[in-house]
């Protein structure tokens, strides 16, 4: 019987008719496609590494802002109007009192109090070369953080008997033309009127009332004290390298 089961299994199948075996035919990627794949690929990833790498590296700032003006308590009023949008310190040439070369960005990686006068230096500016200079010493163990700055637009000399009260602060001779496009007084008032606030990462955030007085600079000191307290997590008092400072001749 299996002799029968072969012959029929063989009979089935004639000689010379085997049939063939089914293949399947894939198309094959074409090299100019897959390169240009792989390259939009790589493209998005290196925009998304980007774009991650600028969200963690201004987290800090967004932070302590957010705590500032957000996360507060009812009731609560700043003395300073806030400056919106931030204004970065802008590419500047300035001069030291000395005569040497700087940039306005080398200010970086510091808070700053910021006024603005001639050289000469009249009687509202005397006044605000004193606030700015008691608000810093106010500070305490933090005015480590915070640069006082005298930045003068024309070239009129700095009053001899000034320079020894001067020894702490940063003047600079700017140009006029390019202050006034970084900087801005409220409507009505000058540049000089004001003093401002910039914070570490070099944006101009923050302008105090025109014509500041003690009990206005009281309630400043108040808004900066604040200010740090907020930035306490990101912000190291003194500079990466602090520079000499430049009253004296």
């Amino acid at each position: 019987m299996s002799g029968s089961k072969l012959s029929d299994a063989s009979s089935s199948h004639p000689a010379g008719h085997d049939e063939p075996l089914p293949l399947t035919v894939y198309a094959l990627p074409v090299p100019d496609e897959a390169m240009r794949e792989d390259s939009g690929r790589r493209v998005w990833q290196g925009r998304w590494k980007m774009i991650i790498v600028a969200l963690v590296c201004a987290a800090p700032v967004i932070a302590s802002y957010f705590t500032y003006y957000v996360i507060r308590p009812e009731g609560r009023r700043n003395h300073g109007e806030l400056i919106d949008p931030l204004r970065p310190l802008p590419d500047l040439a300035t001069t030291h009192l000395d005569g040497r070369p700087g940039n306005l960005r080398a200010l970086k990686d510091q808070w700053l109090l910021v006024s603005v006068a001639g050289g000469a230096c009249d009687a509202a500016c005397q006044q605000h070369l004193y606030l700015q200079r008691q608000l810093r010493e106010g500070l305490g163990k933090d005015k480590d953080r915070l640069d006082w700055v005298w930045l003068i637009p024309d070239d009129a000399p700095v009053p001899e008997a000034m320079r020894p009260a001067l020894a702490q602060a940063t003047v600079l001779r700017v140009p006029a033309a390019g202050l006034s496009q970084w900087l801005a007084p409220s409507p009505g008032h000058a540049l000089a009127d004001h003093l401002y606030l910039v914070d570490p990462q070099g944006n101009w955030m923050m302008r105090f009332p025109a014509r500041l007085d003690i009990a206005g600079a009281a309630k400043a000191k108040r808004d900066v004290e604040r200010l740090l307290r907020a930035a306490n997590a990101w912000d190291e008092p003194g500079r990466p390298s602090q520079p000499a400072r430049q009253a004296q001749p």
